[in-house]
């Protein structure tokens, strides 16, 4: 939350104009009930806003998602039918040689990429790989600390204070969203239960 450091300095200026304003000549008759609803209010505004600034942060538009098991035109069209019916999925389109699917989000949707693995594997396939493409507005990156963008957490692997701008592509590398192969690669980077009750995607740009 080092982006939010100036949201606490906010929360003290408030503080210091609630004291110096002409409402202090009215102190003694507000209970003390209604000034503590009245900070708690302030703060709640301030805490607000610094999420949103967080969540701006980022886009995501798509992803590149390669399916591994695929033996005919029919798997691939049944494996582009379950990306088709995740919730925040606009619009797939497939190479059928390469096994790519291109996959097109809906503007504003909240994503969970969990979602297309379980559509591809509820298909009877499994993701080889899976690349996502975000719109990036001043992301400064931190090697091995949990960044939330959007409604999801991520820890990149590398590009340690690396700034985010425009359009850029990160891998995910966390297990089945890699080949039992590649993942063996990542798998001693990633730390399981480094940050408890929240799905972390482990991810390389």
């Amino acid at each position: 939350m080092a982006n939010c450091d100036w949201t606490f300095s906010l929360a003290i200026l408030a503080y210091d104009r609630t004291l110096t304003n002409p409402l202090q000549h009215f102190l003694p008759f507000l209970t003390q009930k209604k000034l503590i609803l009245m900070m708690v209010k302030r703060l709640f505004t301030l805490i607000s806003l610094c999420w949103f600034v967080v969540g701006a942060k980022a886009q995501f538009t798509s992803a590149s998602l390669e399916a591994s098991g695929v033996t005919c035109s029919l798997c691939s069209k049944a494996i582009q039918k379950a990306l088709e019916k995740v919730p925040f999925v606009q619009q797939v389109t497939v190479d059928v040689k390469t096994q790519v699917y291109n996959v097109i989000f809906k503007k504003n949707a909240a994503l969970h990429f969990d979602d297309m693995q379980k559509a591809v594997e509820d298909a009877g396939f499994s993701v080889a790989s899976l690349k996502v493409t975000g719109n990036f507005n001043s992301l400064r990156l931190t090697k091995a600390e949990n960044i939330q963008i959007g409604d999801q957490t991520f820890n990149f692997l590398n590009g340690d204070g690396q700034v985010l701008d425009g359009e850029k592509t990160f891998t995910l590398v966390d297990k089945n969203f890699l080949t039992p192969k590649a993942f063996k690669k990542y798998s001693a980077s990633i730390r399981p239960g480094a940050a408890p009750n929240t799905r972390v995607y482990h991810v390389i740009i």
